[in-house]
């Protein structure tokens, strides 16, 4: 804690020790009585031996003599004061009087000068305290009031120069390509204008998440060494409406102050969704916000040198005066990284990692399609950890697989404990994924097959395409099918009984037969689109949705979806007909092991076990000498029993 935080954290103590004490000196005051006496009721109770205490002050403002005292009549909190002309007089009567007539409690306070200055303190300073506290309490909540208060000011986070590069990002070739021209115009503006260029004022990306796209804005903002504002879409939106436009305004009044520099919008589509669209109608402030960024962008004002980059993964859901030329002139896409671009992260990613001798990322990118880059990043952390708790020196491939498989499917649940008859049921219909993987060329890679639970699986079958590719033929997505149906049929021939665990293969192989008819045009119904993919209600799209097909299409539809199902299904029951051994090998060497690789599998496929481990056969160096040596001594005796004999 630094002396600022604990000056802070003083403060409500000093306080509350203030505020208590001026409870008290108020309860003090308010709970005693004070009586006024005339001068002739004092003597007449000075002579009357009627007095206990006597205090004389001498007020040297005034000229006077203060008298305070109490009566024997008076309760503990009562006393009288009375007030006598400055004379040496009267304090001499009332000295004659104790000492002739009564006993009492007699203070006579002789220096002037001293009863003054206590005076001082004793009125004046409490006074001078309480009045400071309040005032220094009025002025911070006055300061704190006006920070909550000030909602119109934009919420955008400055950089003045960010240090992030394209050095940092890894893969993107083509995206670094596309905005190189906005670095150039920050840089060199002249050019562009001399030849009645004019550069994009907004340049949007669109990705999946975790592809890069924040970190690609913050690179070409260190590339260009400009001024960097990044705020989120959901930083504009109040509950008071107006609050959202005058924080764009308030922006852009920053930026202009400060051009050229760059704009950054994270989740644009937080306040860039279509107007007049949902359940319910539109939030005014949403769009009154939208309205004023889309004046700010391209209205009657100029907004010279800056340069706004937004970034989203719901493209479909933004306003189309959002998209027009002039306000986000360019889109560029940022997709998923193929396998050169995944080596090229894998490397930025495992600069500070310690890896085995074995490892290659080569081979890493190759088992990790579909990953982003913050999924490999992701990958190659959780590798780590679980290096580091097993106290291993280095990152090996055990630990690789391990978390591959915790960010795909999550930790495994080793407590969780299956009967015999549920293991063998999960193995055979592994089993299954994996012949259907291994016959059909068109059916996705077998990686790894395991029995241990994970998630919401009781095991799986992890599967990736054999070559990456933009396009499908009709035969592979129909043996992409037969693969997910391999479980079931599997299940079916070897127990002559299905079970629940092929769900997710069903939703998977039914949503791409849906596709096959009514997006590819790959059915009997011909080369048509028959429907779009669906929108969500709440996400921007319209409540009401125009139906293109009549009851009969839609009936064929189904016909269609499920003479495709069904054929994929009878060739699969074939295949694994044929292959019962091989399914009974795999499932068998799955119940043993639990866990197979595809190196594994290929052993096991040409040899009919699994290799032997060589820590075993051979046990240790010191032992193969050993054994060495027994040989020769073996053939040694034998040799002279030969000679022998």
């Amino acid at each position: 804690m630094n002396k600022k935080d604990f000056k802070r954290s003083l403060f409500p103590y000093i306080f509350l020790l203030i505020f208590i004490l001026a409870c008290l000196v108020l309860f003090k005051t308010f709970n005693s009585k004070v009586n006024e006496l005339s001068y002739d009721e004092f003597m007449k109770n000075l002579n009357g031996g009627k007095i206990t205490e006597l205090t004389i002050t001498p007020k040297v403002r005034t000229k006077t003599y203060e008298l305070v005292g109490k009566l024997d009549e008076y309760k503990e909190n009562e006393s009288f004061i009375l007030y006598l002309p400055y004379s040496d007089e009267f304090v001499s009567k009332i000295i004659e009087s104790k000492d002739n007539e009564t006993t009492f409690d007699l203070t006579v306070k002789t220096d002037p000068e001293a009863s003054s200055w206590l005076e001082i303190l004793v009125d004046v300073v409490p006074i001078v305290i309480l009045a400071g506290v309040t005032i220094w309490i009025f002025t911070r909540q006055l300061g704190s009031g006006n920070k909550s208060m000030d909602f119109g000011k934009s919420r955008a986070k400055l950089v003045e120069e960010s240090r992030a590069t394209f050095k940092d990002v890894a893969g993107l070739t083509e995206e670094k390509e596309e905005v190189q021209e906005l670095i150039d115009f920050l840089k060199n503006p002249k050019k562009f204008t001399s030849m009645g260029a004019r550069i994009p004022k907004g340049v949007l990306l669109v990705g999946p998440p975790g592809t890069g796209k924040t970190l690609l804005a913050r690179a070409v903002a260190g590339e260009a060494k400009v001024p960097f504002y990044y705020i989120s879409g959901s930083d504009f939106v109040e509950l008071f409406v107006g609050i959202g436009a005058s924080r764009v305004r308030d922006m852009f009044k920053q930026a202009k102050m400060n051009a050229p520099c760059l704009i950054f919008i994270d989740e644009i589509d937080a306040v860039g969704r279509q107007r007049g669209t949902g359940l319910g109608g539109g939030h005014d402030e949403r769009e009154q916000t939208l309205n004023q960024l889309l004046t700010e962008m391209d209205g009657f004002g100029a907004n010279e040198g800056i340069i706004i980059i937004a970034a989203t993964n719901r493209p479909d859901v933004l306003d189309p005066a959002l998209l027009r030329p002039g306000r986000f002139d360019r889109q560029i896409t940022v997709s998923l990284p193929d396998k050169n671009s995944r080596i090229e992260i894998l490397k930025v990613h495992a600069k500070n990692k310690v890896l085995d001798k074995g490892i290659t990322l080569e081979y890493l990118a190759k088992r990790t399609p579909g990953f982003s880059g913050a999924d490999l990043e992701n990958l190659l952390n959780e590798a780590a950890l679980l290096a580091v708790r097993r106290n291993k020196k280095a990152i090996t491939m055990s630990e690789i697989d391990e978390a591959t498989d915790r960010v795909l499917m999550g930790p495994a649940k080793i407590t969780k404990k299956y009967t015999d008859k549920e293991k063998k049921l999960v193995a055979y219909h592994e089993a299954g994924h994996a012949v259907m993987g291994l016959k059909l060329d068109g059916a996705n890679e077998v990686q790894k097959i395991t029995i241990i639970p994970r998630g919401h699986a009781g095991g799986y079958t992890m599967m990736t395409p054999k070559e990456e590719a933009f396009n499908y033929t009709k035969k592979e997505l129909l043996e992409s099918i037969c693969g997910l149906l391999g479980g079931r049929v599997a299940e079916e021939i070897t127990f002559n009984e299905i079970t629940t665990g092929a769900h997710d293969d069903f939703k998977k192989a039914t949503k791409i037969a849906r596709s096959m008819v009514t997006e590819y045009g790959m059915s009997n119904l011909g080369p048509m689109m028959l429907e779009e993919p669906d929108g969500n209600t709440f996400l921007g799209r319209d409540y009401t949705k125009n139906r293109n097909i009549s009851d009969t299409v839609a009936h064929e539809i189904d016909e269609e979806m499920r003479s495709i199902i069904n054929s994929c299904y009878e060739k699969t029951k074939k295949i694994i007909t044929e292959n019962k051994s091989l399914l009974a090998l795999i499932a068998n060497t799955l119940l043993e092991e639990e866990t197979i690789t595809k190196e594994e599998i290929d052993y096991l496929v040409e040899h009919k076990h699994l290799p032997k481990d060589e820590v075993k056969e051979d046990d240790s160096a010191d032992n193969q000498i050993e054994d060495k040596e027994k040989t020769k001594d073996k053939k040694k005796t034998s040799k002279k029993e030969d000679t022998d004999k």
